[in-house]
């Protein structure tokens, strides 16, 4: 009978179903892809004599502006281990995690094929995801340092955004500054990629799955070790499940 009344509503007011999953599902979809168009093209598109600088600041910027514009629409994540590290955290429900992944990947791929049709420099990209590992003996220190990098990131999101005590509306500067940093740091070790919707978006557009799993695998794995630092000993004393 519940089920029945929940149904009922629902019907009845089709603007609350819209505002609480369509429209942040939609958020995060645009978000992701307009995130992953401009980082895809200045990738693309960077002079060498701008080495990492153009990508850092482009990828940081986008970051930062998508993330204001979106925040009261979805939260702006626009990334897997954000959605994940968020829930695990207490700051969205869990009937939202899928959907928001799954709007997010689909973000990645739409914005990866604009890039693809506005540039012809597409299948010659390195870095951010695209064809940067070669030798073996280098996707440990690639692992790693999408794990490092993630869970730094990840951290500031969840600090700045979800944990009351540490909460700032200086997010969106903080987190893309924080992009900006890993890029400019990490840009030869893994292409700092730390999403993978951003690293999916290209692999299906051009096909290109070598090695793909290190975008998963790293990034998820330091969004998983940020909601445990959170959780466990950063969060304040509603957060934290032990030294409460």
């Amino acid at each position: 009978m519940t089920a029945d009344l929940s149904l009922f509503s629902s019907i009845a007011n089709p603007h609350l179903d819209y505002s609480r999953l369509f429209q942040p599902c939609l958020g995060e979809l645009v978000g992701t892809t307009f995130f992953v168009f401009i980082g895809c093209v200045s990738v693309i598109e960077n002079v060498e004599s701008t080495g990492r600088f153009q990508p850092a600041l482009v990828h940081g910027l986008a970051v930062a502006v998508m993330v204001a514009c979106m925040a009261e629409i979805s939260g702006s994540h626009f990334n897997p281990p954000f959605t994940i590290g968020i829930y695990l955290c207490g700051g969205m429900e869990m009937s939202m995690v899928a959907p928001y992944i799954a709007s997010q990947l689909v973000g990645g791929v739409l914005g990866a094929a604009m890039a693809m049709t506005s540039s012809e420099n597409f299948a010659k990209a390195h870095g951010a995801a695209f064809a940067l590992l070669q030798p073996d003996d280098e996707v440990a220190g690639a692992v790693f340092g999408e794990v490092a990098m993630t869970c730094l990131v990840t951290m500031v999101v969840l600090l700045g955004a979800v944990n009351a005590k540490t909460r700032s509306p200086l997010v969106p500067f903080m987190v893309g500054c924080t992009v900006v940093i890993n890029i400019l740091a990490g840009g030869d070790v893994s292409g700092t990629c730390l999403n993978p919707a951003r690293a999916f978006g290209p692999a299906v557009v051009s096909n290109y799955w070598v090695r793909h799993w290190v975008y998963w695998m790293g990034p998820i794995t330091g969004g998983l070790i940020a909601a445990a630092l959170v959780r466990l000993l950063l969060g304040d004393r509603k957060m934290r499940l032990i030294f409460k």
